[in-house]
């Protein structure tokens, strides 16, 4: 289990992180998400011991990984495909982590088959690997200590679609199997297709967590008022989300009932009201990071 407890992260005046708190659990797929600079590389290097917060903290299994012994055992994480030497092989590679982890050497065989890289790309110099090949390393790696939670950021970047079903359906038997995974990705179809659990964060702050199922199944209600301008920040100003429908309305994350609840607190006259069925995890994405990411905010 991964749990993350009220982590902030400044980097001088610039806040990367901010109170982050949320559970990735065992047996279960965490999707995690965000804009480009919402925060997402920043958490999960906290997570895996590669950087400290300023605050708050982050466990494995309820401790601190440095507390962890070999925990590279416990956690297995691919964060950067590049940050690999180029002048070993594979095989190389892979048997120096088995070395520092106290794996048999057996081991690398097994992995290296696991991630489909044949024993003449196993011998062959990592500089000279595609990126597919490079993933497919570093999957190997992460897998080498058999270990109970995996950390994936963008693991499909350079796979062709039979190696992005390979990578989905390897992390689906890994969570039946009772392990625990975080996975961050752009890909949202992908997200959408493997995702058991769904953390979104904004301008490194969460602004959605929850089940996939039940943050999908969440509506949106649309709202027209007399004013629409103080309906929209009262609306923002009570936390939810919201923004033009393209009809003169506003379209919210607060159910009919939190929307009637705001109008009357704000004495705001509401025009009409509805709860409509909220698309695909793209335009649950969408919604809640419009007022985080770059265009949201250029517009």
């Amino acid at each position: 289990m991964i749990t993350v407890e009220q982590v902030s992260k400044s980097y001088g005046s610039a806040q990367a992180l901010s109170s982050v708190s949320f559970q990735a659990n065992p047996g279960r797929i965490t999707g995690f998400l965000g804009p480009n600079g919402a925060g997402k590389s920043t958490a999960m290097r906290i997570i895996c011991g590669l950087s400290k917060p300023s605050s708050g903290r982050a466990l494995i299994n309820g401790q601190l990984l440095s507390e962890v012994h070999n925990p590279s055992r416990v956690v297995g994480a691919l964060l950067d495909a590049g940050s690999q030497h180029d002048g070993r092989t594979g095989y190389e590679s892979l048997t120096l982590g088995a070395i520092a982890m106290g794996v048999p050497r057996t081991r690398v065989d097994e992995v290296l088959e696991m991630v489909g890289l044949t024993p003449k790309e196993a011998k062959r110099r990592v500089g000279a690997y595609s990126l597919g090949m490079r993933q497919r390393l570093g999957i190997a790696n992460a897998l080498l200590g058999s270990p109970q939670i995996l950390i994936f950021d963008e693991p499909v970047n350079g796979l062709d679609p039979s190696g992005i079903r390979w990578i989905r359906d390897l992390l689906r038997d890994f969570a039946n199997n009772g392990g625990t995974v975080l996975l961050s990705s752009h890909l949202l179809m992908e997200i959408e297709a493997i995702a058991d659990d769904l953390v979104v964060i904004g301008q490194g702050r969460v602004v959605a967590q929850g089940t996939k199922e039940e943050l999908l199944a969440g509506g949106e209600t649309h709202a027209t008022a007399v004013d629409t301008f103080e309906l929209d920040k009262a609306l923002k100003a009570r936390g939810f989300t919201a923004g033009p429908d393209g009809t003169g309305g506003l379209k919210t994350s607060a159910s009919p009932q939190e929307v009637g609840e705001v109008a009357l607190a704000n004495q705001i006259v509401l025009t009409a009201l509805s709860e409509g069925s909220r698309g695909g995890l793209e335009d649950l994405f969408f919604d809640l990071t419009k007022d985080t990411s770059r265009e949201g905010a250029n517009a």
